[in-house]
């Protein structure tokens, strides 16, 4: 599996052929996208193995439904919600409490200002991008609940545009940047706690 960069654009696929269940051109596909589905599904499952049962399920489902590809979103989008759908099936087996990501957005209670709030301008910029810090992020990421942090994860790790991530969840823009809004809150909130420690309590609203 490779998880490199490519030079290839998703324009760059013959549909007519995907769409016929040509296997090189398929194998191409395969090869571009599943170093990112990839990452997608361990960030979303936090199980390596389970990441890639969730990734060869996609894959196959992709390689079953091309032929019925519309092309209204890009392929991209349309293999991300494949995936996304995969992973969320997933872990309603495993917690069948798990919300559905299409439950509108209510007042919910946590959705609130950080409770504490940290100044890092203090902090050197290598801190900041060191391995603890990105592992403390990981950490507060894979907290968030499920509907928020696939939009995070789409939007700040995937990169894909607010309408890109709206189509691969079935979402209205709007739903996607009030969660993407909540979704940093929260990590804003847990990274401050954590930085707070790291500056000796410098923590401004405790």
């Amino acid at each position: 599996m490779s998880n490199g960069p490519s030079t290839i654009q998703p324009e760059d696929f013959s549909l007519e052929a995907l769409r016929s269940g040509d296997r090189v051109e398929f194998s191409r596909l395969v090869e571009v996208y599943s170093g990112k589905l990839y990452r997608l599904g361990l960030k979303m499952l936090d199980n390596p193995q389970d990441a890639e049962d969730v990734l060869q399920e996609a894959f196959f489902k992709a390689y079953r439904g091309i032929k019925n590809f519309d092309g209204r979103s890009s392929l991209s989008t349309w293999l991300y919600r494949i995936a996304v759908n995969e992973a969320l099936m997933f872990l309603r087996r495993k917690h069948p409490e798990t919300v559905s990501i299409e439950e509108p957005d209510g007042d919910d209670p946590d959705d609130q200002e950080p409770l504490q709030i940290v100044d890092w301008c203090c902090l050197p910029e290598e801190e900041l991008m060191s391995s603890e810090v990105r592992s403390r992020l990981d950490k507060a990421i894979r907290k968030l609940p499920t509907k928020l942090r696939v939009v995070f994860l789409l939007r700040e790790i995937e990169d894909l545009s607010t309408e890109e991530t709206a189509q691969a969840l079935n979402l209205t823009e709007t739903a996607v940047k009030t969660r993407l809004s909540r979704a940093r809150m929260r990590l804003r909130d847990e990274l401050s706690v954590y930085f707070g420690e790291r500056l000796g309590g410098k923590v401004y609203g405790a």
